[in-house]
């Protein structure tokens, strides 16, 4: 009987120094790895040679990576063994291909981000055995370039390959990733996770965006709130016409996870206000594709991405 093969990464690349991708990046270099940080903007990368990447809150880290970077064409002189995306959704697409440029068989890409379908995107491109996806349990924010405010830190994480051949690569990933300090267990069940992070995103992203109200104060205004229900319903019948299993008591749970979500703005309302696109193509708009294969209708979700599609076509 052949043995299976281990994989056993040195070397990772993280695009996105943005909060999710500081962290893993300061983790990863924590624990002595090789690692380059890559962004578009040096503001935000040149912090993290010096002084290091900051980390407060739920993890006290303070740490420098190997290197960075302002083009993911760089990473080929590189030679990563893993790269970590955890840009934005919306500009995937655009990463993928300038990752196909220097790309070889045995490089693994793991999409570290929000939203439904992250990975088949990376799939498209550079084909199923290279890619990965993850569910990330921690919150996060940018103080400062550099600077990470850790709220909460949930362990573990969880990862898992598109392909069966790669399940040694998303097996070692996850020990590499244990050994830096972010527990995370290789799983079977990853689509379930993802739709059920992306169920709250769906239903609290886009309201707090339209309207301009945090997490707390959307779920304490009952009219804003009754949408809000509206949204969780919809998704689960979703959810459910395409088979996905979200567990039998996942509304009460989506209700309660967001009645304590507490008074912070999420991500996408933190885009609106900065004049940036957001997700919601990845968010409500998968939603809405789901919705439309399996004959469902989806009223809420077409509302909400289209008040989003409005605010960022200003």
């Amino acid at each position: 009987m052949s043995k299976t093969p281990s994989f056993k990464p040195k070397a990772f690349a993280v695009i996105g120094a943005g909060p999710v991708g500081s962290i893993v990046a300061a983790f990863l270099a924590r624990n002595g790895y090789d690692v380059t940080l890559c962004d578009i903007l040096p503001e935000l990368i040149n912090p993290a040679l010096d002084p290091g990447i900051i980390i407060d809150g739920a993890e006290e880290v303070q740490q420098k990576v190997t290197r960075v970077c302002t083009s993911v064409d760089e990473l080929g002189d590189y030679n990563p063994d893993v790269i970590f995306i955890t840009v934005k959704a919306n500009v995937l697409p655009l990463i993928v291909s300038a990752i196909e440029t220097f790309y070889k068989e045995g490089t693994y890409v793991v999409s570290w981000q929000n939203g439904i379908d992250t990975e088949k995107e990376i799939a498209v491109t550079l084909g199923e055995q290279s890619a990965l996806r993850a569910v990330v349990n921690y919150g996060c924010g940018l103080k400062a370039p550099g600077h990470v405010h850790m709220p909460f830190h949930h362990p573990p994480h969880f990862i898992q390959e598109l392909h069966p051949d790669s399940q040694h690569a998303a097996q070692g990933i996850a020990d590499a990733l244990t050994r830096s300090g972010l527990q995370t267990e290789h799983t079977d069940q990853i689509i379930s996770m993802v739709w059920r992070k992306g169920v709250l995103n769906a239903c609290m992203n886009p309201v707090c965006a339209v309207t301009g109200l945090t997490m707390a104060q959307s779920m304490g205004d009952p009219i804003v709130f009754n949408l809000v229900d509206n949204l969780v319903k919809e998704c689960i019948k979703i959810a459910r016409a395409n088979e996905i299993n979200l567990g039998w008591d996942f509304y009460p749970h989506a209700i309660e996870y967001m009645r304590n979500a507490g008074n912070h703005k999420p991500s996408m309302l933190m885009d609106i206000e900065n004049n940036r696109r957001t997700e919601i193509d990845y968010i409500n708009g998968k939603f809405v594709e789901y919705g439309r294969q399996a004959g469902i209708e989806t009223p809420f979700n077409i509302t909400l991405r289209s008040l989003v599609k409005g605010l960022e076509s200003k």
